[in-house]
């Protein structure tokens, strides 16, 4: 399994392209590096998935039962702008421009490892949202998401 850890800054260039970070680069495995998937994300966001987090994750989707409408409805809504993208001859990534719309990003982004996959913020979202956050709110969150496992 893939694991990502960090947070990276980038800036996007005129066309909507992008760097990846050296430091994201090192940790994907060995030539897993040259195809991706970007998509949105479920907040301002969007979540750019190496192959091989992508591949399972579709194999899931692709087994939800077509007579249920919420699984039709996940399923368009998740897979609605996912595109491959791979880097150009000089290593950046294209974000699609209705992607790069749905998550308003500007020029400065910043790429935040999300444990098999990079969410790709702009900047003073990604800024804003940890300082609307106290400590005391990820005290609590912390306590309600990770004791729920532990029992």
């Amino acid at each position: 399994m893939i694991g990502f850890l960090g947070e990276f800054e980038a800036t996007l260039d005129a066309k909507g392209r992008f760097l990846l970070p050296a430091g994201i680069k090192k940790q994907l495995p060995e030539n897993e590096d040259d195809h991706f998937v970007i998509n949105r994300g479920f907040e301002k966001c969007l979540s750019l998935y190496p192959m091989k987090s992508w591949e399972p994750l579709f194999a899931d989707i692709s087994k939800l039962n077509d007579f249920d409408p919420k699984a039709r409805e996940f399923r368009r809504f998740f897979l609605n702008g996912a595109t491959t993208v791979e880097p150009d001859s000089a290593g950046r990534l294209l974000v699609p421009p209705n992607l790069k719309e749905h998550a308003e990003l500007q020029k400065d982004i910043v790429l935040v490892s999300a444990v098999n996959k990079i969410e790709i913020w702009d900047s003073k979202k990604y800024h804003q949202l940890f300082d609307s956050f106290s400590a005391e709110d990820f005290s609590g969150l912390a306590k309600d998401v990770m004791t729920k496992r532990a029992e």
